[in-house]
């Protein structure tokens, strides 16, 4: 008796609890190119990436560092790609486990060494997450993780419940 009386206290403490929405620690990074690329780097709280590693590879070496450096206390980093080096820059922002691979394309150069005018290179505003910016859950996770917390409690109340043996 006592045991059922504990599983359907579990139980209703379960189901009237209800599932709050887990907050991953997600990253974003946003990019705007005009003469240098521009990169604004924060959590998916909002919160800015002050002071984290940003690691830039040229797209002929993808193996080799071609700049690296820190964001400020805003999460802003700013670089000049060689417009001699057209293609696919990625660029890497970590910070304390977390972190994000971007790439940006940049055209090859002008004659007057500006880089040229595509969609790509134009002044934009483009977001990379590895991690979804949506921190709800999915009716098929929100049913696990109910289901998963109502196990756990079920396992509890058995495990205190068997006694001394």
């Amino acid at each position: 008796m006592r045991l059922r009386l504990t599983f359907a206290w579990l139980l209703s403490l379960a189901l009237a609890s209800g599932a709050a929405p887990v907050l991953a620690h997600g990253v974003t990074v946003e990019h705007r190119q005009v003469s240098s690329v521009e990169l604004e780097a924060r959590f998916e709280t909002g919160e800015p990436m002050a002071n984290a590693q940003v690691l830039i590879y040229a797209p002929g070496n993808p193996t080799e560092v071609w700049q690296d450096g820190t964001t400020d206390d805003q999460g802003r980093f700013s670089f000049a790609p060689d417009t001699s080096q057209p293609g696919t820059w990625e660029v890497m922002v970590r910070q304390a486990g977390h972190g994000v691979l971007t790439t940006i394309p940049v055209a090859a150069s002008t004659s007057g060494g500006e880089p040229a005018a595509t969609p790509a290179t134009e002044a934009e505003a483009g977001a990379n997450s590895l991690i979804s910016p949506s921190t709800t859950l999915s009716p098929v996770q929100r049913g696990i993780t109910i289901g998963s917390v109502i196990w756990g409690f079920i396992g509890t109340a058995l495990f205190f419940a068997r006694g001394k043996r």
